[in-house]
């Protein structure tokens, strides 16, 4: 099999060549959109999920869709450090100034930017990472109270108006939200309500891991009323065939139904996953079609590109206390572990862990489905655990 032609595109991010399986949620959001730019309340949408699923992937192709039917987008992602109002100033001023090219908004959009640049300087000494050019100056009393609360809804208020004379909406499409802090949630979510009550067309579409609707719900009570919940989960057994077999037939090439179900169960549906070892089975098969022994055959080096990338990166940025916790939790299999469980693991107290599972919260690692319970956020990490941490050394520090 030739690799140059290998369709299959394993990566953080990189587009899959088969969207497979997400159909009746692009058509929510895209209906969510039309009716915002409309003037008609529509709920924002906030995917969540766990590592590898493809929210990422899919929330580009969402903007993309939107951007293809007129709407004004901008696309930022929420890294650990950095503050909300710094991510999202020079993104909405480029969305102003396209904004103020169009004759109809033209005079609207240029108030914005003049709230733009108020915001701006009002936050500049509380939010010291701000940057953006100002191409207007400050218009007194408009978004420049310091108040992040106050001056983010009156931004947010005077962009929307801008969008509505342009006769479209401006969506914001926003990755990682989890690790946004929650007083900065709190004055995005309120934001967004009162655009929502003025019928102005700004909305919000973004992706999390599955701790971010409890964050949301614990920085405005409301929040629940404001936004919808989608779970992005692993494809189902015809969505994963169908992103396995289609690009293989764009090339001429053939999977065995074996080949094609191995596939499914070693990566139990993740998108990612499914990307790796069908990437691997194409390099190790000889010829089409792709029989279940090459996958067989092939699972080495997908595990092996998984540990040294996909797992190995966030392990990486694990201390010692922490790496103990996960490889107890993976002790216990997949999970999700009561805190008990994993405590008597380690041989600890559970009020001992309690600072490292926070930890481990705020970097992604894991998160809490119900009240004393712990999961992991990577799907198949319990068996990564196992590999790069084996024996019984990691039970005593």
């Amino acid at each position: 099999m030739d690799p140059v032609r290998n369709p299959y595109s394993p990566g953080a991010g990189t587009p899959p060549p088969e969207l497979a399986g997400r159909g009746e949620l692009r058509e929510k959001v895209r209906i969510a959109i039309e009716r915002l730019r409309l003037g008609l309340p529509a709920k924002s949408v906030l995917m969540v999920g766990l590592r590898g699923v493809g929210k990422t992937v899919l929330l580009d192709r969402l903007r993309d869709d939107a951007e293809g039917a007129g709407i004004q987008t901008l696309r930022i992602e929420a890294p650990e450090g950095r503050s909300l109002p710094a991510l999202l100033a020079p993104q909405l001023r480029q969305a102003l100034l396209r904004l103020s090219r169009m004759e109809q908004s033209k005079a609207v959009a240029q108030r914005a930017l003049r709230a733009l640049a108020g915001f701006a300087k009002a936050l500049k000494i509380k939010y010291d990472d701000i940057e953006v050019g100002l191409d207007f100056d400050p218009e007194p009393g408009l978004a420049d109270n310091g108040d992040l609360e106050h001056d983010l809804q009156a931004l947010l208020e005077a962009v929307g108006a801008a969008a509505a004379a342009a006769g479209t909406a401006l969506v914001m499409f926003i990755d990682e939200l989890q690790y946004v802090r929650e007083d900065e949630l709190a004055a995005l979510i309120t934001a967004l309500h009162r655009c929502n009550q003025r019928r102005l067309p700004v909305g919000l579409v973004g992706a999390g891991l599955p701790q971010l609707p409890g964050r949301m719900g614990r920085a405005k009570s409301y929040a629940e009323r404001l936004f919808d919940f989608p779970v992005v989960g692993p494809l189902d057994a015809a969505a994963a065939s169908q992103a396995i077999a289609k690009p293989a037939q764009a090339q001429n090439v053939q999977i065995t139904e074996p080949a094609i179900a191995d596939i499914v169960a070693r990566t139990q549906g993740y998108p990612y996953f499914l990307q790796e070892w069908a990437k691997h089975a194409w390099d190790r098969a000889g010829q089409s079609p792709i029989r279940r022994e090459d996958v067989q055959a092939a699972s080495v080096e997908a595990i092996a590109a998984l540990d040294e990338s996909f797992f190995r990166v966030r392990f990486d940025r694990l201390t010692p206390a922490e790496k103990r916790y996960l490889r107890a939790m993976a002790e216990l299999g997949p999970g999700p572990h009561r805190s008990g469980d994993i405590a008597e693991a380690l041989r600890r107290k559970v009020t001992s862990l309690g600072p490292t599972r926070a930890q481990l919260i705020d970097k992604g690692m894991v998160w809490s489905p119900n009240h004393g319970d712990t999961a992991f956020t990577v799907p198949l990490f319990d068996a990564f655990m196992k590999r790069i941490m084996p024996g019984d050394d990691w039970r005593s520090p």
